[in-house]
Formats: structure tokens, C-alpha cells, sequence
């Protein structure tokens, strides 16, 4: 129906939609959403680690327990993680040599791979196992930083094809993960640069500030693991997210605050591999796929 409003200083004749009652519609839920709309903050971001601080355990090892259920990898390798995980938790430290190992063969799995599978399984995964353990705090934390107009990054030492799989379902703008190198569509199994693990999480944090114009000092760091320190320095604001006891330490001695979802201090001790061990379990998924393929073509 037409109706006269006011607008630009002068009445106008305009058509409105109205329900039954004879009230407009439209035009209150307009005017409110324009009014509560958030500017988009450019200079400002937030940096979020992913194991133990966005989910619930390693996101890789998550990943591996969807590979076993398809057949991808046995209880037997499974098994090698937690090992592997303990094995990390009583040495206190990285290995160098493990390191370098892990490096050389973390993502040999996926070699002759399609990347197009690797996304496929990559979503059915987070659907099935991860989705459930994502921390609702964390969560919580991510979204203050996009109702504020921030963008919101993931950074994982996992694959990036999983890091954004990860952050497409809770909807942030991206991550930033290990990389493999890829051609005609397929793995070749071979890292591009480093696996995306301490300092290298700080250094791909700068490059993406400098691609992105944004001002570090307004930035937002969280994680849960004393091996990105170097992340949470480079930043304005870090927060210690389910903190190990180094990050707890840390944490008090520069002020940084302090957020602890788990239930309990015992919940620290997670069964499940963290951040420490991803690099091992990225050796561990390769050396347990690469037995499946050798046996399979017996």
C-alpha cells in the first residue's frame, strides 16, 4: 500500500509492505541492522592456535582416527600416536632430530593424493569427530573478534587444507597451516617451506600482517603450547588458552591473561596428542600409511 514518510527532509509517497494488522514491515528490522552494524576493523585481527586451544586434543590425530575408520591407517598406528605423545610429554622438549625427521617426512602420506580428496575428507572428518570437540569457550573468544569487524585466523601446524576446512565450519576468515606441495592437482608428498610449528607460525603471522595492512600492537594471539611464544610476542595482546605448565609461567611473568576452559587442571592431561607432539604424528601418519601401501601391494 502506499503510504507518505519523511524522507530526506520532505514527504514522499512511497509503497510499504504491510501485515495484517496494517504495520509496515521491513523497515524497523532495516533500520535496526544498520544501526548495529559493526564497521570492519582492517588493522585489527585475532591469531588462533588450534590444538588444545580452538579443539579439544590434535586436530591430526583427529584427522588420523578418520583415516583408520576408512582404512586408511590401522588401531596399531593409532596406538604409535599416544606413544608418541607420551614419549613428548616425559622429555619436556623438542627433539631436534625428531623434528628434522618429521620434516622430511610430514606429509608423505598424501603423496598422489588429490588435493579435491584431501578437502572431501578433510570436511567429513570435522563433521564425524572434531566439530563435538571444539572448545565453546575458545569459540566464544573468536566471535568478540568478528562482531568487532576483525578478521580471525587459525594457525596450525597441520595441513592448511584441514586448517580451512576447520575455520570455513566456524566460520572465521582462514588459516594458515603446513603446505604441501602439489602439481597437476596431486601431492608430491614434499613440503613448501617449513611445517608451520613455533617460530614459523610467528614468522607467517608477520607476512600476513604485511600482505593484509594490519598494525601487530592491535593484533590478538591465543594458544595453549609454550612453543608459540614467539607468536604471542609478536603481537599486542596474547592469551593463554588451557596453558601448559611453561605457557602458565610465561603468562605470569609478562601479564598476559589467562583462559582455562577444562574442567580441571587434570584435564592438562589429555590423552589425546597436543601441539607438541603434531610434527611426530605427522612421521607416524606417513610411516603407518606408507606400511599400509607396501602391504597392499603384496
Amino acid at each position: 500500500m502506499a503510504r507518505t514518510r519523511r524522507v530526506g527532509g520532505k514527504s514522499k509517497k512511497v509503497t510499504v509492505s504491510t501485515d495484517a494488522y496494517g504495520h509496515t514491515a521491513g523497515w524497523a528490522a532495516t533500520d535496526l541492522e544498520a544501526a548495529l552494524a559493526v564497521p570492519p576493523d582492517s588493522e585489527a585481527a585475532a591469531f588462533f592456535d588450534v590444538d588444545n586451544t580452538m579443539m579439544q586434543g590434535a586436530s591430526i590425530y583427529w584427522f588420523a582416527r578418520g583415516l583408520a575408520s576408512r582404512k586408511y591407517l590401522t588401531t596399531g598406528d593409532l596406538a604409535r600416536f599416544a606413544w608418541q605423545q607420551a614419549r613428548f610429554r616425559l622429555l619436556a622438549r623438542e627433539n631436534a632430530g625428531d623434528m628434522s625427521k618429521a620434516k622430511a617426512t610430514a606429509l608423505a602420506f598424501v603423496e598422489g593424493w588429490r588435493v579435491d580428496d584431501m578437502e572431501r575428507l578433510s570436511e567429513e572428518i570435522f563433521d564425524e569427530l572434531m566439530a563435538e570437540r571444539i572448545w565453546a569457550g575458545t569459540r566464544a573468544l573468536a566471535q568478540l573478534h568478528l562482531d568487532a569487524g576483525q578478521r580471525v585466523w587459525l594457525v596450525s601446524a597441520a595441513p592448511v587444507e584441514l586448517g580451512r576446512v576447520i575455520a570455513e565450519r566456524l566460520g572465521l576468515t582462514g588459516a594458515v597451516g603446513t603446505v604441501a606441495e602439489v602439481q597437476d592437482g596431486a601431492y608430491t608428498g614434499r613440503l613448501v617451506g617449513d611445517l608451520m610449528h613455533g617460530p614459523a607460525k610467528a614468522d607467517a603471522i608477520l607476512q600476513l600482517a604485511t600482505v593484509e595492512g594490519l598494525d601487530l600492537s592491535r593484533c590478538t594471539a591465543y594458544s595453549d603450547s609454550s612453543n608459540d611464544i614467539p607468536m604471542l610476542s609478536i603481537v599486542g595482546n596474547a592469551v593463554a588458552v588451557n596453558p601448559d605448565s611453561a605457557l602458565r609461567a610465561e603468562a605470569r611473568e609478562r601479564g598476559w591473561e589467562v583462559r582455562d576452559f577444562r574442567t580441571g587442571r587434570k584435564a592438562a592431561k589429555i590423552a589425546v596428542p597436543t601441539t607438541a607432539a603434531t610434527a611426530v604424528l605427522f612421521g607416524a601418519v606417513a610411516a603407518g600409511v606408507a606400511m599400509r601401501r607396501r602391504r597392499s601391494r603384496r
